[in-house]
């Protein structure tokens, strides 16, 4: 008997990594539920077995509404891929408390809400894959980032947790660790940075640092098309990798990590920021007296 194809749902599927692994799945055959807070202004998809979806992570209404189309429209979803989220940048001394909480609900809550809605269906059937996506910015922290670091750090703890919870009822969990892959990512948290305002707080000489490391995950950014067909085979596999990392610096950031000790990496990233260029408030008087 041939098995039928794949019912994939794919949470920020409008662009960047999301879309490219909805390409990726849908070229496969399977049937593929791409979501959007607004499908209305997805751009159509070039390959057929893409049906957009709108759902936004952090309404749990929302939630319930999108995983029951699904369910009524293709009876069962094989494959979550919680891709969903943002990246906050702003250093942490101004970064407000509500901000973090959005980082924190899109990045951390509302994937973990994906999957208590959709787990279950997978574990009455014995099979099953999720798939979050997370980033090796969780596992290497970077100055101007600490919200999205610590959101994409909490998103890997919890699937180990679930990678663990969930094998012995027959569902998979795969931790994504992406590098830097081509997507609007950058500019979109580009975007943050230029509504931040730095007036005289201590990291305004270094505003142009912390613009940088908006769009870092850019800089020499591999395909999205090329990472998501590579990520789609390693998924497909009978047993997929426990966690795939892929893109500029997936290795690397890891290695600086494990290998290196603390102090070191913080004076890596810390001159890669510009953060040595800042001085002590009255440091400079000492100085010259």
């Amino acid at each position: 008997m041939s098995r039928e194809p794949d019912v994939v749902l794919v949470t920020g599927g409008s662009s960047g990594i999301g879309r490219a692994l909805a390409r990726a799945w849908a070229r496969r055959g399977a049937r593929v539920f791409a979501t959007s807070r607004r499908p209305d202004a997805m751009a159509p998809f070039d390959v057929p077995g893409i049906e957009p979806l709108a759902l936004d992570v952090t309404d749990p209404a929302s939630i319930d509404a999108a995983v029951a189309r699904v369910l009524a429209s293709a009876g069962r979803i094989d494959v979550l891929v919680n891709n969903a989220g943002y990246g906050m940048v702003v250093p942490m001394l101004l970064g407000t408390p509500d901000a973090l909480r959005r980082q924190l609900e899109t990045n951390v809550v509302g994937p973990a809400a994906l999957v208590r809605a959709v787990a279950p269906g997978m574990v009455a059937r014995g099979h099953g894959l999720i798939v979050n996506v997370g980033s090796v910015s969780g596992v290497l922290a970077t100055p101007f980032a600490g919200a999205y670091c610590a959101s994409k750090a909490a998103l890997h703890a919890i699937s180990d947790a679930m990678r663990m919870e969930l094998a012995p009822l027959g569902v998979a969990v795969v931790m994504l660790q992406p590098g830097a892959v081509r997507s609007g990512f950058g500019d979109a948290a580009l975007a943050g940075v230029g509504d931040l305002d730095l007036a005289g707080s201590p990291y305004e000489p270094v505003r142009a640092s912390i613009e940088q490391r908006a769009t870092s995950s850019q800089d020499g950014a591999m395909d999205a098309d090329v990472f998501a067909e590579r990520v789609v085979a390693l998924l497909a596999r009978a047993n997929p990798p426990s966690v795939i990392r892929m893109g500029r610096h997936s290795v690397l950031m890891p290695l600086l990590r494990w290998l290196l000790p603390v102090r070191v990496t913080d004076r890596i990233l810390s001159r890669r920021f510009g953060l040595g260029t800042l001085r002590p408030a009255g440091r400079g008087d000492r100085d010259a007296s």
